[in-house]
């Protein structure tokens, strides 16, 4: 029932989240809000025209999220497509604006109290179904890596050693799953909040970043966190696959409001590049076109079988509330709209029968399955 809920909203959701004043924005808000981005109920956000300020651009999304929104209201739309992946859905959750707009916070927070985003949650969601699925003869295997996408380039932000980088490449096995090669990949238990946090920390510590005139820790690449979940239960000869991918994506930017030079300035072009590699696949997906370029960036052939036919696609797009920020924040918007007209499609499920070599009488299986010696031998079969 949920899943059929959720086909009837759409395979692509687009969210829209105004990050609240900061001190270092240097300017006047007006009773708590900016009066350059504005939202009216759950599902508005109006900007002002750059050319003619007394006109205002309006967009309608499935969710807008205030200044005044936390993290766990965000996480509260967001944790329906978390159970998609856990019924066996490819699930890809975007993480999209201007550099400065509050993307790593939304997926990565701070801290372990209500500053907490959306990857900890997520994995907190993940171990609690896990822990009530248990009790009901499932055996879960979870895995977890994490990269990022730096000038098109692929790098392990799990790798044990920090000087050590691989040459890493994108292979596509016979079902159409992607799989990156000499990747950090770590079996993890996402009730294990120790290594979780652990898991997180390293990927922000590794993680490319540099100060501009626009962000004193802009992002400089794009991050994908991604934990592939099966789900077996002998007795009941199924296998459920599912798959999470949580992107926090390089924040776009203008080179003459950034003042980047040098090697960041080069970066900055990479960067927008790949974003509007991203605007084209969206753009291909919402006209339908017979081509969708997934081959323009390592991004797009990264995360295909998730924009495709097969996946389910959250976009939350990150607005600053700054009257400097408006051009970005209508670009941001224009291409959030693009990407909200998109239909991928009915969505695949990822689930198998027990390889018949692997099963045994339901009497045995179900004592096998007490003492962990059948469930091990699936695991190593699978």
């Amino acid at each position: 029932m949920h899943n059929i809920i959720q086909e009837l909203r759409g395979n692509v959701r687009v969210f829209a989240r105004i990050r609240p004043f900061l001190p270092d924005d240097g300017e006047q808000i007006v009773n708590g809000e900016s009066p350059s981005v504005t939202h009216f109920g759950d599902e508005q956000v109006a900007v002002p025209n750059p050319n003619n300020p007394s006109q205002r651009h309006e967009f309608s999304f499935d969710r807008v999220f205030g200044p005044s929104a936390g993290q766990e209201d965000v996480f509260e739309d967001v944790s329906e497509l978390v159970q998609s992946a856990l019924d066996g859905y490819n699930v890809c959750l975007f993480s999209y604006g201007q550099t400065g707009s509050g993307k790593t916070h939304t997926m990565q927070g701070a801290g372990s109290g209500v500053m907490r985003g959306l990857i900890p949650r997520c994995l907190e969601q993940i171990g609690l179904h896990k822990i009530a699925e248990e009790k009901d003869g499932w055996e879960f295997s979870m895995e977890v890596s994490f990269l990022e996408i730096y000038n098109e380039t692929l790098k392990d932000l799990l790798r044990v050693n920090m000087n050590q980088e691989c040459k890493h490449e994108i292979k596509v096995g016979t079902d159409g799953r992607r799989t990156v090669t000499d990747l950090t990949v770590k079996v993890i238990d996402p009730n294990d909040r120790v290594a979780v946090d652990a898991i997180i920390a390293l990927a922000a510590k590794r993680r490319s970043t540099a100060s501009t005139d626009m962000n004193a820790t802009s992002s400089r690449s794009h991050s994908v966190f991604t934990l592939s979940m099966t789900a077996t239960h002998v007795v009941r000869n199924q296998v459920v696959r599912g798959t999470l991918n949580l992107v926090d994506l390089a924040g776009s930017e203008r080179l003459d409001r950034s003042n980047a030079t040098g090697q960041h300035a080069k970066e900055t072009v990479a960067i927008n590049k790949s974003l509007s590699s991203l605007v084209d696949v969206f753009t291909a997906i919402g006209q339908k076109q017979s081509h969708v370029p997934f081959r323009n960036s390592k991004l797009t052939y990264l995360l295909q079988p998730a924009l495709s036919g097969d996946g389910k696609t959250c976009m939350i797009v990150n607005l600053s509330p700054t009257e400097a920020s408006v051009p970005e924040t209508l670009c941001s918007l224009r291409f959030a709209s693009k990407v909200n007209l998109c239909e991928l499609g009915k969505a695949k499920r990822s689930i198998e029968e027990v390889r018949s070599e692997t099963r045994a009488p339901s009497n045995a299986a179900t004592a096998s399955l007490k003492s962990g010696a059948v469930s091990r031998n699936v695991k190593r079969k699978l």
